[in-house]
């Protein structure tokens, strides 16, 4: 299982608990199901603003690959990958207690549709829009490009491969980073 966990530069080490600020989450489906969850990405904010990411493929047991031409991620891909309910015991404990930003109300929803495959209730996680951030950071953006991550990664400057759950993770913390310094704490959901 290991062998499909990254976490920073290092391959196949486990999900660690921290001294986060915050983490941001993003997952990448096979298919229109949102519970076909092939990819899941997080990057953890530690208290100095850098930020630790982590990944893993997820095996969603699906023969129906929609997604494959938009993420690259294909059955062969997540061949002998973990789990989305081995994946969830890692992430469950760690992430409770802090608040998890998504990009979109996207990534909440495939992990609830998940653990309802599964007949168990989604964990009880501080979920944050970082798109709310962003609409309330830079508003002249509504009209002019928006507030999704593509836009947003022109507006910012920011660096990265979308429709990779780690790198869309990594992203969704920089834009909550990037508001901080643009408009201070008040527009955020997360403590200091």
């Amino acid at each position: 299982m290991l062998s499909f966990l990254r976490c920073g530069q290092s391959e196949g080490r486990k999900f660690s608990s921290g001294s986060f600020r915050f983490v941001a989450l993003d997952v990448e489906t096979a298919n229109h199901d949102r519970a076909s969850i092939c990819q899941i990405g997080v990057a953890c904010v530690l208290p100095d603003n850098s930020i630790e990411t982590w990944m893993t493929y997820v095996d969603p047991a699906t023969p129906t690959w929609a997604f494959t031409g938009l993420h690259g991620i294909s059955q062969s891909t997540v061949k002998g990958a973990p789990s989305f309910a081995e994946i969830l015991i890692l992430l469950e404990a760690p992430l409770s207690g802090i608040t998890v930003y998504q990009h979109s109300g996207f990534d909440r929803s495939a992990f609830r549709a998940a653990c309802t495959a599964l007949k168990r209730d989604e964990p009880v996680w501080n979920w944050q829009n970082s798109v709310t951030i962003a609409r309330r950071a830079w508003p002249e953006l509504k009209g002019n490009g928006g507030h999704g991550l593509a836009s947003l990664k022109r507006h910012l400057g920011l660096s990265f491969d979308h429709h990779d759950a780690e790198e869309d993770a990594r992203a969704a913390a920089e834009v909550v980073l990037h508001a901080e310094r643009a408009k201070g704490l008040e527009v955020c959901f997360h403590d200091a």
